[in-house]
């Protein structure tokens, strides 16, 4: 029998979000759901109930009613949620318009800034209007090359309200990279900012801002928002206007949100593009409304009073996911710049002196923090923190005990993951449930997910396949410029038919339904014919105090698959031969034979996407002698060199 790391309190149950929804759904469908399981079950299997009654707990603001909550759940992919519907996404978010802080902004320790909702929605009502003005409408796209600041948030709000589609990435991705991205969508309008702040250095992003507006020919005006201290001249920029310069002046005007479809397009999300151009992923406003609050209020929890703080770049669908938290009303702490600087104990401090309740990370910060010693419960007052959310790659059981030996006790470890495509959780945790180490707590909400055998076969307890079985609201309406709808068949649908294949490998834990993942199925080691997780091999490799971090990958060797392992060195330390032994004594003993590299390789850096993902493929393919497709699409291309550099001692 496990032992969980964490059980809610009888009081913590009773004031959660969930609880009460749980009630409402039992009142009106003469349920007796007394557990999380139960409302899963039901989640999955009344699939239009459970939408409605989400719909109702949530209060979307509607201006017209949907004639049916789903048209055809057999019709997968493809079929149309909550038709008749005519809603504004951004009117959702600003519900309120009070002097309660909707965001504290930190730019490291260079800028801060504070915004109420009443000041957020006059913000809005001015930007919407410039925007009118300049002849935006519904269905146009907007874009952003911005850091995660408020106006980035101002300007998402304002082209929604008018019904424009919002496509963002951050500024620390190159030009060609952002043109990858932006220039397949053809937007009307870029904001962007003449420079940002990362390890105390600043940079400027003007130089770029003005390669990526030349390189799209649609643009009508580029927006340029003054962050560092200087204020350049604007002249080799076309059609750009300062963000100031650019609001409606004088009484703040009617802000009208422009009432459409559920399916309206509110958001285009890109793949992180390491096997070529990034795929753009067309997102429901409705869809993604829906799916957003039901994981706000529902698994993370979060209450109007709440300050909730994830450390994300506004090119990572975690950035879409925070903003969400407008609807729920809560105040949103915006952080920009590196979160180690000036020191490591910068985002500790930072919930310390904010007061934050909701701290949202990636698994490589915390086994970053892991791997330093650092005893943030100690060091800081975290009092006011209750709960974690972790994503980005899988987590380790070593991790999960990190955080609450070293971190806090009490508080509700919320490890999820989905994705990109969906703008939101496969599998989630809940604040109602125990939390058991290494596993996500069980299936979100609404998702039918499984775990598939490569017969097509759902299974327990053993590594397969992630899939969903039924649609749900927030999946991608369709790919950019792919008519026929082709490329959005063969990411998903090309493997088992009518059902959504994800692409990661996991195990549901019959004893306590929760979801331990593994890393992409598409890096999946088969050294011998035999199917391997690479997290198998993290999870065993991250307690190791000498290594900072590791990737894992498949070397076609001598007609058979040999595994290598690179690692990036902890500080004062070397791959010495005692180490080296070490590691392969300890995977064989807790693993298999089959686990132990064939070569453990010491390297500068290890290579990760935008999106806070190891990049497995991109050594795979160095590795194997193919080409990486998409150097841009990794937040530290410059990692690869040392790689392509020891390629022909690794070919030995």
């Amino acid at each position: 029998m496990k032992t969980p790391l964490w059980s809610p309190t009888e009081a913590w149950i009773k004031n959660a979000n969930i609880t009460e929804f749980i009630g409402q759904v039992n009142e009106k469908y003469g349920k007796d759901f007394k557990t999380y399981d139960d409302l899963y079950q039901w989640s999955v299997d009344a699939i239009p109930d459970f939408w409605t009654s989400v719909w109702d707990y949530v209060g979307i603001r509607a201006s017209k009613g949907y004639d049916q909550v789903v048209e055809d759940l057999t019709q997968f992919p493809g079929t149309k949620w909550f038709p008749g519907a005519k809603l504004n996404f951004a009117e959702n978010l600003l519900r309120h318009r009070d002097d309660h802080l909707a965001f504290v902004f930190r730019g490291e320790d260079k800028k801060t800034a504070k915004m109420t909702y009443a000041e957020l929605y006059d913000k809005v009502a001015r930007l919407a209007k410039s925007l009118r003005d300049l002849g935006i409408q519904p269905g146009d796209r907007v874009a952003g090359y911005m850091p995660n600041m408020i106006e980035t948030a101002v300007a998402m709000l304002a082209s929604t309200s008018v019904g424009a589609t919002w496509s963002s990435c951050a500024t620390d991705i190159g030009a060609q990279a952002a043109l990858d991205r932006l220039g397949q969508i053809e937007p009307k309008v870029l904001y962007t900012v003449n420079g940002y702040y990362y390890k105390g250095k600043t940079f400027d992003s003007l130089a770029n801002a003005t390669e990526i507006a030349k390189g799209i020919p649609s643009l009508k005006k580029v927006v340029v928002t003054s962050y560092t201290d200087e204020a350049p001249d604007l002249s080799a920029i076309p059609n750009a206007v300062w963000f100031e310069d650019f609001l409606a002046k004088g009484d703040v005007p009617e802000l009208e949100f422009e009432q459409l479809p559920f399916d309206h397009p509110v958001y285009i999300m890109f793949s992180s593009g390491t096997t070529g151009k990034p795929k753009c992923m067309v997102q429901g406003a409705g869809g993604i409304l829906i799916n957003h609050l039901k994981e706000l209020f529902l698994h993370t929890d979060l209450k109007r009073e709440d300050r909730i703080l994830y450390i994300t770049t506004c090119s990572w669908m975690m950035w879409n996911w925070l903003l969400s938290s407008l609807g729920v009303g809560a105040t949103i702490v915006l952080y920009d710049g590196n979160p180690m600087h000036p020191d490591e104990g910068t985002v500790w401090r930072m919930l310390q002196d904010e007061k934050v309740t909701v701290f949202g990370t990636s698994a490589s910060f915390v086994n970053f923090v892991k791997s330093q010693g650092q005893t943030p419960g100690k060091d800081f007052d975290l009092s006011s923190l209750r709960a974690i959310s972790q994503t980005g790659s899988p987590l380790s059981a070593e991790g999960f005990e990190y955080v609450y030996k070293e971190i806090k006790q009490d508080l509700h470890f919320n490890s999820i993951s989905g994705g990109t495509d969906i703008n939101g959780c496969f599998a989630a945790g809940n604040p109602i449930s125990p939390v058991f180490a290494g596993e996500l707590q069980a299936g979100a909400l609404g998702m039918k997910v499984k775990a598939y055998d490569e017969k097509g076969t759902p299974v327990l307890d053993d590594q397969a396949e992630l899939v969903c079985e039924a649609p749900s609201p927030s999946m991608p309406l369709y790919f950019w410029n792919d008519p026929d709808g082709k490329k959005y068949h063969d990411a998903y649908f090309d493997v088992y038919p009518n059902v959504w294949r994800h692409g990661d490998y996991i195990v549901v834990h019959k004893d306590t339904g929760g979801i331990t993942f593994y890393g992409r199925s598409d890096s999946v080691l088969k050294p011998s014919g035999v199917r391997i997780g690479t997290a198998e091999i993290y999870n065993i490799i991250d307690p190791f105090e000498e290594i900072a971090d590791s990737l894992v990958i498949g070397q076609n060797y001598k007609g058979d698959q040999r595994v290598l392992l690179f690692v990036r060195m902890a500080p004062g330390h070397e791959l010495t031969d005692e180490l080296q032994a070490k590691i392969k004594k300890t995977l064989r003993g807790q693993a298999s034979p089959r686990h132990v590299p064939g070569l453990i390789v010491a390297v500068p850096d290890i290579p990760y996407t935008l999106n806070m993902k190891k990049v497995e493929s991109a050594i795979t393919n160095i590795v194997n002698g193919r080409p990486v497709m998409n150097r841009d699409a990794l937040g530290n291309p410059e990692s690869l060199d040392y790689y392509e550099s020891i390629l022909p001692e690794l070919e030995k």
